[in-house]
């Protein structure tokens, strides 16, 4: 399954940039983030894994990230991987105006066992809005300050 989502957020790039590298505002805007725990290499650089742990719900949701390609400010790839998947996500950084950045993201996930799958097939959009919503929430973040971590 692919699909690309973007969003205009309203600040530099650089300022964009400056906000996205540090792990310690993910749970600003990826709601349900508990850590971060580097496995191996130097954080935030290519080659770097990371285990980042979330509570969705009920559910606990533990994924590996590694870093692809780290060229700022104007790409990010990684992939991340949890129980029955692989994603493969490519985020751009483009200037639009000394004000305004355009963050590009392309998905790619590959799905095994039978219960991802079958989710895959009958819920493809579910993957899509969560996608918007963590890139909403960081505009929402960066632009306002606002954090889903104080959202009730």
């Amino acid at each position: 399954m692919n699909y690309t989502v973007e969003v205009i957020i309203n600040l530099p790039r650089e300022v964009v940039i400056e906000k996205m590298d540090n792990p310690y505002n993910l749970k600003h805007w990826q709601k349900g983030f508990i850590r971060y725990e580097v496995l191996e290499g130097t954080l935030g650089q290519e080659g770097a894994k990371m285990k980042l742990e979330y509570k969705m719900g009920k559910r606990d949701m533990t994924l590996i990230e590694t870093i692809l390609n780290r060229n700022f400010p104007h790409e990010f790839h990684a992939t991340y991987d949890a129980k029955g998947v692989h994603n493969i996500q490519k985020n751009y950084f483009e200037e639009i105006d000394k004000n305004h950045t355009k963050w590009i993201s392309e998905s790619e996930f590959q799905f095994s066992g039978f219960g991802m799958k079958l989710m895959s097939w009958l819920m493809p959009g579910a993957f899509k809005k969560q996608s918007k919503k963590y890139m909403q929430d960081f505009k929402n973040f960066a632009e306002k300050d606002i954090s889903v971590a104080t959202l009730k």
